[in-house]
């Protein structure tokens, strides 16, 4: 059982995983909170561009594998990665047409709140991780998290991991893992915000 990185033509796959996954999450159903029986669609829609967007910048899908397919999934990026070409600026904007002016205004507020929370240096953020169902507690979401902390300490150029959460649940589950609270913030009677860094290893 190992991590690996994947590929652009698995990118459909790890959308269905983190959909599943962030299905019932606060912020996703705060933001589509006006897409009634669009609403697996639209989720689809939204999470496909975050997936969509690591593809353009070049940036990493991490996988487990489980069972003949993919049972976990995680998407990563760099506080100094590449900058994003206009191809993602066109699919950008064809997706939050389709989600409507409602759901993208919800999706700004929550990002000027994460904006004045951002870690600062260079380091790699995890976007999303997620795991089905049939694979939760199998240990595959550290094991990427372990992969990611191996990746951050030996890139000269980042100095940790930063990542975020709006379930307050999960808030222990990353202090377990090294990480510390550097931010929260409250977006909306609904919606809050805990940002996290776990500093690399000296």
């Amino acid at each position: 059982m190992s991590v690996r990185i994947l590929s652009e033509a698995d990118a459909p796959v790890v959308t269905e995983i983190l959909c599943e996954a962030f299905y019932d999450y606060p912020v996703m159903g705060w933001v589509l909170a006006d897409s009634g029986t669009e609403y697996d669609r639209l989720l689809s829609r939204m999470i496909g561009y975050f997936v969509a967007a690591r593809v353009f910048r070049g940036e990493p899908l991490l996988g487990v594998d489980h069972d003949g397919g993919l049972g976990a999934a995680a998407i990563l990026s760099s506080s100094d990665g590449p900058p994003s070409p206009p191809e993602m600026a066109v699919e950008r904007d064809a997706v939050w047409r389709d989600l409507g002016p409602q759901a993208l205004a919800r999706y700004e507020a929550f990002g000027d709140a994460f904006e004045k929370l951002l870690v600062s240096g260079s380091h790699l953020h995890l976007n999303m991780i997620g795991t089905r169902s049939e694979c939760r507690g199998m240990g595959y979401g550290g094991l990427i998290m372990e992969y990611v902390h191996s990746m951050s300490e030996k890139d000269p150029a980042s100095r940790g991991v930063s990542l975020t959460t709006e379930d307050p649940a999960n808030v222990p589950f990353y202090e377990r893992y090294g990480y510390e609270i550097t931010g929260h913030a409250r977006v909306s009677p609904e919606v809050e915000t805990w940002v996290f860094f776990r500093p690399d290893s000296p």
